[in-house]
């Protein structure tokens, strides 16, 4: 095959159709749990996470919620997937090794969202949030009182006992947060997120009628259950509130991944080791909203 500027417009566009097809094809999760942020910038400030909004009865001035001295900030990452095409397989005619390497690349870039939220969850054991505490941690303040929203217990479906302590004492614990006014949040739990491994105990305990025990189930249908493949952790569990605009997890775009190439003859890659360049670019991050909208447990005590 000659290779032209003609040609080498034609592999491209037929690379970028795989790429683009392959990308809208693959489905994704990380929406259930967090929420899309646009990034016009370096970063994004999230200073504002500190000021509850809550209606109130509007008596003389009115009051107005200062943002926390603290600063809440996401700087927003790099990310990349490039593959290289030699010239001597377009003058041979071999392009058909690149096809799945162009899916992976498509498949790669719609997933990135994906990545970067379920490492949230990875490591809210241990990163901050806008309150400089982690995000999942027993000491967070509210109303000038210490609140937890991390837990030990185990996930179980054993018995009523043993699911109250760890599910239902979750979804209370939740239910009962407060603003810094000391005012309920009115947080309504409806996700269960667990990882592959405790997939069959969280589905027995959201749809079955009848726990391990042999008792009636309270807990049947009180959420939408998500296994994530990506969690780490084969005992943590978490429950989330998605109902309200702000949602758990940040997922910060300031660009979108999309399809790029490198394809001048003249180029110094073309020159020097005759090779073109396609693949996938971006600009993201991902942060924490809400500790209030979250409760997570490692799992490890019985």
């Amino acid at each position: 095959m000659l290779v032209n500027q003609q040609t080498l417009s034609a592999i491209f566009v037929n690379l970028k159709t795989i790429f683009n097809n392959a990308f809208d094809a693959e489905p994704t999760q990380w929406a259930k749990v967090g929420m899309l942020v646009p990034s016009t910038g370096r970063l994004n400030d999230y200073k504002w996470l500190s000021a509850f909004p809550r209606m109130q009865k509007w008596i003389g001035e009115k009051t107005v919620k200062a943002l926390a001295a603290s600063n809440y900030t996401i700087v927003n990452d790099d990310f990349e997937a490039t593959v290289e095409v030699d010239r001597n397989d377009i003058e041979d005619d071999n392009l058909g090794i690149y096809k799945p390497q162009a899916e992976m690349a498509g498949y790669s870039a719609k997933q990135l969202p994906d990545e970067i939220v379920f490492a949230l969850v990875n490591n809210g054991f241990t990163a901050q949030c806008y309150d400089g505490q982690y995000f999942f941690d027993i000491d967070h303040m509210a109303a000038g009182q210490t609140v937890s929203n991390k837990g030990t217990k185990v996930l179980s479906s054993d018995s009523v006992a043993a699911a109250k302590a760890g599910y239902g004492a979750a979804r209370t614990a939740m239910r009962k947060f407060k603003d810094d006014e000391g005012r309920p949040l009115n947080v309504r739990p409806n996700i269960l997120l667990v990882p592959a491994a405790l997939e069959d105990t969280a589905r027995a305990l959201l749809t079955n009628e009848r726990l391990d025990d042999g008792k009636a189930n309270p807990y049947k249908g009180t959420a939408e259950l998500v296994v994530e493949s990506r969690l780490t952790s084969d005992t943590a569990w978490f429950l989330l509130d998605t109902t309200k605009p702000i949602k758990p997890f940040i997922y910060q775009e300031r660009k979108a991944p999309v399809f790029v190439q490198q394809t001048d003859p003249q180029s110094d890659g073309v020159f020097k080791r005759k090779k073109f360049l396609f693949g996938a670019e971006a600009r993201a991050a991902g942060g924490y909203g809400f500790w209030q909208l979250a409760y997570g447990s490692d799992g490890t005590q019985p």
